[in-house]
């Protein structure tokens, strides 16, 4: 392989534009783009700074200069297309979700193990210099014992019955929406963050519409607009999540709060460059900076001193930095893989589980993923 990783980006939408971005900004090239026409692959390759628009994913598989193969494509063919990609030996960075069913992300799991090759799904939020901090310090026990974990993602951009989007539609997106698309980005960060792992979970899932305008029709939607759940984890602590793509105001706040019996530790995604930490007898919103940190995780992603705040492309180029360099042998700490694609399938499907079932759902435990879903009431049946 060259020095320079040379990437392929499938997808000519806003997160292929995110994904090309990052590899020039990783140092890596743009060696191709593929999309659903030959004519959208030309007119991306500009504004994408490709060197060569291809007539089709396939053909841009293989290609002898695409080492990283970017999937930047709708939901329902990213299996397909990670399949081919590890089948030719490439490293792939495939956009969660890494499949629209949890077998098809064991498959892949599975398949990329035994091929030896890189992979990444772009869980970004963990390179944000502040959740390092934070994670850094919850392991050295500052926050003492966690005990409950909380927080919302909320989003604004689905509000509105002629807001629609191809994430809609069940057949494209999946059979889970809002928790699908970003409620597993919040269940990822606080998994990584906290050290602990959910166990066990009830969800109830919810729309705002039962129905939504595409081309001057009205069409029903299967598909949720939010979702509440409760968890418990491996390590005793209880948490809840609220997951919205219909919260008109919010446009991309994720939030958290950690808390300990010595402190509590909250992030919010849309003020970036803070990390709230609170005691008994003090709080404290620590600025992002590479001074005004202090863990060896958070100094490592802080790029720009504090008063400039480092967002969700910087995060991403992060992200894409990391993958490039495993790509070249190294060993980047909290990269995500496609075992963390398959934890967020296990996860999705655990909630659509609980939501149709109205009961409790045990999650597999965390070191044997390929187990299957139960329900509190199967597992205590089997127990008679």
């Amino acid at each position: 392989m060259t020095l320079k990783p040379r990437s392929g980006i499938i997808g000519t939408g806003f997160m292929g534009s995110v994904h090309a971005h990052a590899v020039r900004a990783a140092g890596g090239e743009v060696s191709a783009v593929a999309g659903s026409s030959q004519a959208s692959a030309e007119a991306a390759a500009t504004s994408l700074g490709a060197r060569t628009a291809t007539e089709s994913p396939e053909a841009l598989i293989a290609r002898d200069d695409v080492d990283v193969v970017h999937i930047c494509t709708p939901n329902a063919t990213h299996a397909d297309l990670a399949r081919m990609a590890i089948a030719a030996g490439k490293a792939v960075v495939c956009e969660k979700p890494l499949a629209t069913s949890f077998e098809d992300a064991r498959e892949l799991t599975g398949l990329a193990d035994r091929a030896g090759i890189v992979t990444g799904v772009p869980f970004v939020y963990r390179f944000y210099p502040a959740v390092r901090e934070a994670r850094d310090r919850i392991q050295r026990g500052d926050a003492g014992r966690l005990w409950l974990l909380h927080g919302s993602y909320l989003q604004d951009w689905l509000a509105g019955a002629e807001a629609t989007n191809w994430r809609v539609d069940s057949k494209l997106g999946g059979a889970s929406r809002a928790f699908g698309d970003i409620g597993v980005h919040w269940c990822d960060l606080m998994e990584f963050t906290t050290g602990h792992r959910i166990t066990r979970l009830v969800a109830k899932t919810s729309r705002a519409y039962d129905q939504r305008e595409t081309c001057g029709q009205l069409s029903s939607v299967a598909t949720e607009d939010g979702a509440a759940l409760l968890f418990e984890t491996n390590k005793g602590a209880t948490g809840s999540l609220v997951v919205s793509q219909v919260s008109p105001g919010r446009k991309n706040r994720l939030w958290f709060s950690f808390d300990g019996t010595e402190a509590s530790f909250s992030f919010n995604q849309e003020r970036p460059d803070t990390l709230h930490i609170g005691s008994t007898t003090s709080t404290s919103d620590i600025p992002v900076g590479p001074e005004s940190l202090s863990t060896p995780g958070g100094r490592r992603y802080a790029k720009l001193p504090p008063g400039h705040p480092q967002g969700y492309q910087d995060s991403f180029n992060s992200f894409v930095a990391d993958v490039y360099a495993a790509v070249q042998g190294q060993a980047p700490a909290g990269l995500p893989t496609f075992r963390d694609g398959l934890r967020a399938a296990i996860l999705t499907d655990a909630l659509v589980t609980s939501a149709a079932s109205q009961s409790w759902v045990d999650i597999p435990g965390v070191d044997n993923p390929f187990e299957s879903l139960k329900s509190s009431s199967e597992s205590e049946r089997q127990k008679q």
